[in-house]
């Protein structure tokens, strides 16, 4: 990675090249002090500034209701998984039946925003899990792969953040977790590629294990549509 040029340039080399800084989401101390309605309003304001920065007419009847329709979605939307209140609640059960066996939850859909650029990600999730004696309900695994997108993302950290949340709930390390997804700021700017997309994937437990992760990729590529 080049370090020439002045600080700013640096940082946005750091964009450039997809670089995560830890797997958790940066958020500073008082993140959650300000209410949800304060945080529209602030965003409204800074949206609006932007808009006539960019030289728009707000007095337009399209564009004047632009500022709180974003500061809205921004907060309550887009990146409403930010807050841990938000978070799904994941009850599980007994597995009384006693399936032993990989449990996979394909082709959950996926939008998230990468931080580098607040551009859209968009694509599918397929999580899988194994069994030590308790088991979660099928949409939860949605809820939560929704919840951790809801936020300016990596899609590596994203992929870590999945598996480290059905780890906990579950009690086992036997989660894994492959995402592939598109991202606009490769598709829509800088080199405007819009046929390539993104693949990542986080292993634990059996996962790791050659065979196991084989029969969990090969369980992705079913074909599966009714």
């Amino acid at each position: 990675m080049k370090t020439e040029g002045t600080l700013e340039d640096h940082f946005e080399q750091l964009g450039e090249d997809h670089i995560s800084s830890s797997e958790e989401t940066p958020l500073r101390k008082d993140a959650f002090v300000l209410s949800d309605e304060e945080k529209i309003q602030r965003i409204n304001t800074n949206v609006r500034d932007i808009m006539l920065t960019l030289g728009l007419d707000l007095d337009d009847d399209s564009l004047k209701g632009t500022p709180n329709r974003v500061a809205k979605m921004f907060v309550k939307e887009i990146f409403g998984g930010l807050h841990p209140d938000k978070k799904p609640k994941s009850s599980t059960f007994d597995n009384k039946y006693k399936y032993g066996e990989m449990l996979v939850e394909k082709n959950i859909t996926l939008y998230s925003t990468c931080e580098h650029h607040l551009l859209p990600i968009v694509g599918r999730a397929h999580v899988a899990y194994i069994s030590k004696g308790t088991v979660v309900g099928l949409s939860k695994m949605n809820r939560i792969v929704d919840y951790f997108a809801k936020r300016p993302q990596v899609q590596e950290r994203l992929n870590i953040q999945i598996v480290r949340e059905l780890q906990k709930v579950l009690g086992t390390d036997d989660v894994a977790c492959v995402i592939d997804a598109k991202h606009l700021c490769v598709n829509s700017r800088g080199i405007r590629d819009i046929e390539s997309s993104t693949v990542t994937a986080e292993y634990g437990g059996k996962f790791k294990e050659e065979a196991v992760r084989r029969e969990f990729l090969n369980f992705i590529n079913l074909d599966t549509t009714f």
